[in-house]
């Protein structure tokens, strides 16, 4: 007898409702208002065309896949093969292995050297701020590979050996001496345990290998340890080392020129809580290979030509977690539902979601501005606006990110918790800029001596804010403010954070007078310039603000 009864409640639950669909399958770059109109202004309009199908590119869903797929996959280190051999090789997911080859192919390392006309730095920097947000994490080879090249054209012998490669558009992961690839990546490696940012402090030796000593584009055997080396499968590093005569900068390559492998030994991986899909390590020297770049005693000034390039980047790739972020919640917003209207329709949600969107315009203006200050090198007041700008932007943008991101995610709620989603790896991702490439005290003094350092400095960057005198009366106010701060000497080191905060400020304040919307511009002078009116959290705009046309403004639209 069949004794099967009928389950009468057998049926689905619910239908989903009320959440949005993905964004994916959109153009980044389109997307971007305050990006197209900071491209066209600062000088690279002649690259739109470029930008737009690598925003397609870097919206669509595969990519966006690859991303997520990188970072589920940590790399591995294999210090020997299965005979005994010493291989000290890091294997990555075939994903970060695309996302490599696509940012190299696109010259985001090079475009800006091979071709250095008017507008190629912001044009560069529109792209690398695109990629960053498909995934932070391998950018930092990228930028390291970029940033290379200033400091070994100071030793041109060495840098007619490798430059070519270094700037080759194409990508060989191959585990392999540099002779026998045609493109190549550069690392660095500055940091030891008892250092820190203090690399005068370091203790890894350099002794010259020829019997009469060294010198400049000599070879010398590297002895000793270095705490973070980042991107070890890199086909070469620039390092800081104590030779003879002092502190001195070296090319440290992974093979030997007769092709034996050199002796980097990769202790461990670094398990870090963000960027997890490029590898950091700590590595022992034992008698490595490696050549003199610039004079010797002469490490720090020669490397930092690398740094102030590197720390650039980390403005651009914070300025883009920052749009990823706010896009986000931009998109969230405008489906969900909550007490009878959409969020992004209710006044307090509007708020938050509008004061997002200033800090982000205000981190990409100033980012874009630098990028074109760059782009004018033989320009003495550029220069020193670059010298000035990477530090102050550096401190303040990637300083504002962690808080933007966190604010971004709230605004998601629970979903924005949830790893299938990008916002936890937005938020693992955004202190690492701010203590990379200098930590924040590093910058405020780093500021310090560019003031002491390069006369007219301050003058210089005094000038380009006032450009926007008249125009706001928050503004004014506020660059008064800063200029007595800039004029008294007393304890300036103490009180360097908040004096590197208003210089960002101001710039931030007078770019967007100057050349953003309006309603963005008046919005961020009265949330941040006026007085009294400044907040320590998200959401906090005085009366008066049109938040719904800075909303609309910024929400991405997929078809």
């Amino acid at each position: 007898m069949d004794l099967q009864v009928k389950n009468p409640f057998l049926a689905e639950t619910h239908e989903v409702l009320n959440q949005p669909p993905p964004l994916l399958d959109y153009n980044t770059y389109l997307q971007d208002q305050a990006l197209r109109e900071a491209v066209e202004r600062e000088g690279a309009g002649w690259a739109q065309a470029d930008l737009q199908a690598f925003g397609a590119l870097t919206g669509s869903r595969a990519v966006i896949e690859l991303g997520f797929q990188a970072n589920e996959n940590k790399p591995v280190l294999y210090t020997h093969d299965a005979y005994g051999h010493r291989i000290d090789e890091v294997r990555f997911h075939p994903a970060y292995h695309q996302l490599m080859r696509m940012s190299l192919e696109n010259g985001l390392h090079s475009a800006h050297w091979t071709d250095p006309k008017p507008g190629a730095h912001v044009a560069r920097a529109a792209k690398f701020y695109l990629q960053s947000q498909v995934d932070a994490a391998h950018g930092c080879p990228i930028t390291m590979t970029s940033a290379a090249i200033p400091t070994l054209l100071e030793q041109p012998d060495i840098a007619a050996q490798w430059a070519e490669k270094i700037m080759a558009c194409d990508y060989d992961p191959r585990n392999v001496p540099a002779a026998q690839k045609q493109a190549l990546t550069i690392g660095m490696a500055m940091t030891e345990k008892q250092g820190g940012s203090d690399v005068r402090a370091n203790t890894l030796r350099a002794h010259p290998l020829a019997l009469g000593g060294g010198g400049p584009g000599q070879a010398y055997a590297l002895v000793g340890h270095k705490y973070f080396v980042s991107a070890p499968m890199c086909d070469a590093f620039l390092v800081l080392a104590q030779a003879p005569g002092g502190l001195s900068c070296f090319l440290l390559p992974r093979w030997h020129p007769d092709g034996s492998k050199n002796p980097l030994h990769i202790q461990r991986l670094k398990n870090k809580m963000g960027n997890v899909a490029n590898a950091s390590c700590e590595t022992e020297l034992r008698g490595a290979y490696a050549q003199m770049v610039g004079g010797e005693g002469r490490g720090v000034a020669t490397i930092l030509k690398m740094v102030s390039m590197t720390r650039f980047d980390c403005m651009i790739g914070s300025s883009g977690g920052m749009r990823q972020a706010v896009a986000q919640a931009l998109h969230h917003c405008a489906y969900r539902f909550a007490f009878g209207k959409r969020l992004n329709q209710q006044p307090l949600m509007q708020n938050v979601l509008a004061d997002l969107v200033l800090e982000h315009e205000a981190a990409l203006a100033l980012t874009v501005r630098i990028a074109r200050a760059l782009d004018t090198p033989h320009s003495a007041s550029e220069k020193l606006l670059v010298r000035m700008g990477t530090a102050v932007g550096k401190y303040w943008i990637c300083k504002r990110t962690p808080a933007h991101a966190y604010e971004a995610m709230e605004c998601i709620g629970g979903s924005g918790v949830m790893e299938d989603c990008i916002m936890p790896r937005l938020f693992r991702e955004s202190p690492v800029n701010s203590i990379w490439e200098g930590s924040g005290n590093v910058q405020c003094l780093d500021m310090l001596r560019a003031m002491h350092r390069s006369p007219g400095a301050v003058d210089v960057w005094m000038d380009e804010v006032r450009i926007a005198a008249g125009a706001n009366r928050h503004l004014d106010g506020y660059v008064r403010q800063l200029g007595d701060e800039l004029a008294d000497l007393s304890d300036l080191e103490y009180r360097a954070r908040g004096v590197v905060e208003r210089m960002a400020l101001a710039l931030q304040g007078s770019l967007l007078v100057r050349y953003g919307h309006p309603v963005v511009a008046d919005a961020f002078c009265a949330a941040r310039l006026a007085e009294g009116n400044s907040g320590l959290t998200f959401g906090r705009l005085p009366r008066g603000v049109d938040c719904a046309a800075i909303i609309r403004r910024a929400t991405p639209v997929i078809a």
